[in-house]
């Protein structure tokens, strides 16, 4: 079937600034060269019919309709953006498409990519005109509010702002963000996706758990020097200077503590990044991402046992500069930067030294190299 329109809508990495955009840090990403592809035509009746060539089924709602409840299945991303639509305009049209993801499901944000494909479609359906940040924060609402997962603004912004020459540094509390061209005296790399094999759902992981304990670090700190508490889902680690934790963390649960441990060092990692990126210096940006990665492990209490082996393994192979675990952790991928002469041997010892330990994931363990991309755009 010929359809009128493509969006291509990229996946994304964090190589610095790990968990830390829920509680309004700073952070760091990609768009990359692999992402999700929807294909579609609008229509007059409003009725919205997608067909998927990753998950199984069709999709049937109507856009002039109140979303009813989730129905734990893909269609739930587009009837998310619907609602979140809904809030602020008048949908009229709905559209057939078909959509399609290009990588395994785990780790890259595939979900955001996803919502944000369905925004920009029903919105060039209905005539509305968004700008990407527009668009960054109505997918996020979709996601928050509908689907359930309590992110922040990272995954989106990545896809829907990112540049193939340049690296998004982005603020989660003023939303303010800059693209940082690279420096012409920067070595080339590539970025090395590694699929552990596990898939993951993030709303059933212990994602939304880790938000809360974070909140909770939050609540702990101000009761401890006796501030007016916030409702505590306007509490975020960001309104609590580092000073209020040195002087508080021993007080506290130590889980919490760890927890506010990572938001505190992760935003000192992502300002010396940025600043290792516009000079250059690509070895101290990599081993910024490794310590990203070792506080991950150790404060925020994330990865499973085959993403902390992947992580160890590649930390010990010649030609990679840095990774971490991508997106949230809990089962997924790592990514690394990877020297391109480099690709080959690191992807034959990893695969080597990966399924010596976890033999069951043979047919499910996966390597990619991609490059940074543009963000999500008609084709």
């Amino acid at each position: 079937m010929e359809y009128q329109y493509h969006i291509f809508a990229p996946y994304r990495v964090c190589p610095i600034g790990a968990h830390v955009d829920h509680q309004h840090g700073l952070v760091t990403g990609f768009a990359i060269d692999k992402g999700v592809d929807l294909w579609f035509t609008p229509n007059e009746d409003g009725k919205v019919h997608l067909e998927s060539r990753t998950f199984e089924g069709t999709v049937d709602f109507d856009v002039t309709q109140a979303s009813q409840i989730k129905e734990g299945h893909w269609g739930d991303y587009a009837r998310g953006v619907k609602y979140a639509l809904r809030k602020r305009f008048t949908l009229r049209h709905g559209i057939n498409g078909l959509i399609q993801g290009s990588l395994p499901v785990g780790g890259l944000s595939s979900s955001a990519a996803v919502l944000i494909s369905y925004v920009m479609a029903f919105a060039k359906a209905n005539d509305i005109e968004l700008t990407p940040f527009e668009v960054v924060k109505i997918a996020s609402e979709a996601e928050r509010e509908y689907i359930g997962l309590n992110n922040g603004i990272l995954d989106q912004a990545c896809i829907a702002l990112g540049k193939k020459d340049g690296l998004l540094f982005l603020d989660c509390d003023t939303n303010e963000y800059r693209i940082i061209r690279r420096n012409p005296d920067m070595p080339d790399f590539s970025i090395g996706i590694f699929f552990s094999g596990l898939t993951r759902s993030l709303v059933n992981s212990d994602y939304n758990l880790r938000v809360y304990e974070c909140k909770t670090a939050a609540w702990d700190m101000l009761a401890y020097t006796d501030q007016p508490l916030k409702p505590f889902d306007k509490t975020f680690l960001r309104d609590i200077p580092k000073s209020t934790f040195d002087k508080t963390k021993i007080a506290m649960p130590q889980r919490f503590a760890r927890r506010a441990e990572h938001f505190y060092s992760e935003y000192r990692r992502v300002r010396q990044g940025v600043t290792a990126w516009e000079s250059g210096n690509l070895k101290l940006f990599g081993k910024l991402s490794f310590d990203s990665c070792e506080s991950s492990i150790h404060n925020y209490e994330c990865g499973s046992p085959e993403l902390i082996s992947i992580y160890e393994i590649m930390k010990s192979l010649p030609g990679v500069y840095g990774g971490r675990f991508s997106g949230a952790g809990f089962k997924g991928a790592c990514i690394a930067l990877v020297a391109p002469e480099y690709q080959e041997s690191v992807s034959q010892e990893l695969t080597r030294q990966y399924l010596s330990r976890f033999p069951e994931y043979e047919d499910t363990f996966k390597i990619y190299f991609v490059r940074p991309d543009d963000g999500a755009r008609f084709v």
